[in-house]
């Protein structure tokens, strides 16, 4: 039986594994719901915007102008989950083994040892 405790933490483990994904998700609809306010606005005259693409660029635009502000007030939790994220996957990354960073190391580590004994066949 699991206690409160230990389903509160596979909770946090769950919400933090997918954060980027919500973040997006929750970005897009807000910008999804700006856009189609701004489709409505139009729609009866309340925006003056011509019809064809240009139109539908100009709503696109005031949508995303909207969306922005308003995501970064509202999404300030979800980020702040998203970079925590980020930042964690990205140390084990550096920590690990088989990180770039060490990958390149032992290749040159590789290369320069060749290119030692090349040198050393060609002096003697």
């Amino acid at each position: 039986m699991k206690t409160s405790g230990t389903r509160e933490r596979e909770d946090r483990a769950v919400s933090k594994s997918h954060a980027t994904l919500r973040y997006a998700s929750m970005r897009t609809s807000i910008f999804g719901g700006c856009f189609v306010i701004a489709l409505f606005c139009a729609h009866f005259g309340w925006l003056p915007v011509t019809a064809g693409a240009s139109g539908v660029f100009l709503l696109l635009a005031l949508a995303g102008i909207v969306s922005a502000p308003l995501s970064y007030v509202v999404l300030s939790k979800q980020r702040d989950q998203m970079s925590a994220q980020l930042a964690e996957g990205l140390q084990k990354r550096q920590a690990s083994p088989k990180s770039m960073k060490s990958r390149f190391a032992a290749q040159a580590a590789e290369e320069d040892a060749i290119d030692d004994a090349v040198r050393s066949q060609q002096s003697a």
